[in-house]
């Protein structure tokens, strides 16, 4: 699955609700990687979970309890954590914030 898209504008992308004060926009992707802003009001949950993407997220608004495997750390605007393939990993909205989370490869679940 490839897109052809090249430039994406966040102004006119859409975002999905991706569960309770959660949502999703998909900004950028192709077979091998995807970028996706997630916004969280606070107490959102981004529940426990793993898949067998490489991922990678950005810290661009807010403030979150961020767990990976056996370990939790307090991390905020400018921070950033990897979760290699298969690890367990969720997190818990502190201060309401957007994540940019970057997926190698791209999650084809994420596209309908």
């Amino acid at each position: 699955m490839k897109n052809t898209n090249v430039f994406f504008e966040g102004k006119i992308m859409d975002w999905e609700v991706a569960d309770k004060k959660i949502q999703r926009q998909i900004v950028g992707y192709d077979d091998k990687i995807m970028m996706v802003n997630v916004r969280f009001e606070k107490d959102g949950i981004g529940t426990l979970h793993s898949h067998h993407h490489t991922q990678i997220s950005y810290v661009a608004e807010g403030k979150f309890e961020v767990t990976i495997a056996d370990e939790t750390c307090i991390l905020e605007k400018g921070d950033s954590f990897y979760v290699p393939s298969n690890a367990v990993h969720g997190v818990v909205c502190l201060e309401a914030g957007t994540l940019v989370d970057v997926f190698s490869p791209m999650r084809e679940d994420f596209i309908k």
